[in-house]
């Protein structure tokens, strides 16, 4: 079994990946390798399925079902722009010929999915109040998926997402001036939107330079954790216009969601009692794998959709982690709706060995 890169126009022709925004698209891309495997080979057998969204590009595999029948999905198919096993499990799976795939951790999808759906209904919100941060693409290029997952951003709860985009400021700088400097102690965390600037750090007294930092590139992320010294001087080599997040801001947002998480058993209690199942997860994701009775209103449409909603009755909002769940229910809480969320998602619901997460 061999690779190689993958192209994110092929990512376009995939469910639900091809929802996801073209800077999105571009980075999953990268992540992405077409695996191979010859005639009679088990993609599976070093690699199992379980956790991950397995797409076939190219050629015929055969896959035996639970039941003992068989079914064949050919690459370039509509069936084939859906994971393998996501409409129909199998417990086993054969190349019929050669075939080439693509997969992807689901985790990473999801916390894909979460940002986007968000940050879309930023930019279509006629909401006064809503977040303005100029152009987009330069907040999704600094949240990268390895800040979103690990980096000091991952600590934010998801349904805070939002007031953390509100409290970031912008301001001008000029070209010389120093933003931070070596040795001193930060409390704020910087994305360049516009010009350029220089990192550079003394080693046995010589100054030495580190990097150039573009539009889109954040810096001072430390800070926001442990408010350590700062490990190198940053320079503006041209006028510009910063973002800034303060460090006491981003400390209030680490504090837990207003709203607590349901168990499956008592989310199933709440929808029995009348309450009513909210899947906030793509249309693509929702066709083939909800729950029973659920309506469908994707996250970024949460906010046009309110006026849709009964005040009256309760929804129990889930998705496939929580991630996005907690984001929408915390959502329709600031508009007076009684909302909870599926904690652990359709993953724990589903039996995986996942653990419920309200983070990114």
């Amino acid at each position: 079994m061999d690779a190689a890169r993958v192209d994110s126009g092929v990512l376009r022709e995939l469910e639900p990946i091809g929802r996801l925004s073209p800077s999105r698209l571009d980075e999953l891309a990268g992540l992405a390798s077409v695996e191979r495997v010859p005639r009679s080979g088990d993609p599976f057998l070093a690699r199992p399925a379980s956790g991950q969204s397995v797409y076939l590009l190219r050629g015929e595999l055969a896959l035996t079902l639970p039941d003992g029948s068989s079914s064949v999905v050919v690459g370039g198919t509509p069936e084939a722009r859906h994971a393998i096993g996501r409409r129909v499990p199998f417990v086993a799976a054969k190349a019929i010929t050669d075939i080439e795939l693509v997969r992807f951790d689901d985790d990473v999808l999801d916390v894909m999915a979460t940002w986007d759906q968000l940050g879309a209904a930023d930019r279509r919100s006629p909401e006064p109040a809503a977040p303005s941060l100029g152009n987009w693409a330069i907040l999704t290029g600094v949240f990268s998926i390895q800040s979103l997952r690990s980096g000091a951003l991952s600590q934010l709860p998801t349904p805070h997402i939002e007031e953390l985009l509100r409290r970031f400021s912008r301001r001008k700088v000029r070209a010389g001036e120093v933003l931070v400097r070596e040795g001193e102690s930060g409390d704020r965390y910087f994305v360049i939107e516009t010009g350029r600037c220089e990192v550079e750090r003394t080693v046995g007294g010589a100054h030495i330079k580190l990097a150039q930092l573009k539009p889109g590139d954040g810096f001072g992320e430390e800070a926001l954790v442990s408010g350590a010294k700062r490990n190198a001087t940053v320079t503006m080599l041209t006028d510009g216009a910063l973002l800034e997040l303060v460090k006491t801001d981003f400390d209030e947002l680490l504090k837990a969601p207003l709203l607590q998480p349901v168990t499956i058993g008592e989310a199933r209690q709440r929808v029995a009692a009348g309450g009513q199942w909210l899947d906030v997860r793509y249309p693509s994701e929702f066709l083939y794998d909800k729950l029973p009775g659920a309506v469908n209103i994707p996250l970024a449409e949460i906010r046009n959709a309110a006026s849709l909603l009964d005040r009256n009755r309760e929804y129990v909002v889930y998705c496939q982690s929580g991630r996005r769940s907690s984001a929408a229910a915390f959502l329709l809480a600031q508009r007076g709706f009684r909302a909870t969320w599926l904690a652990g998602g359709l993953w724990v619901a589903e039996g995986r060995p996942r653990e419920p997460t309200t983070r990114f």
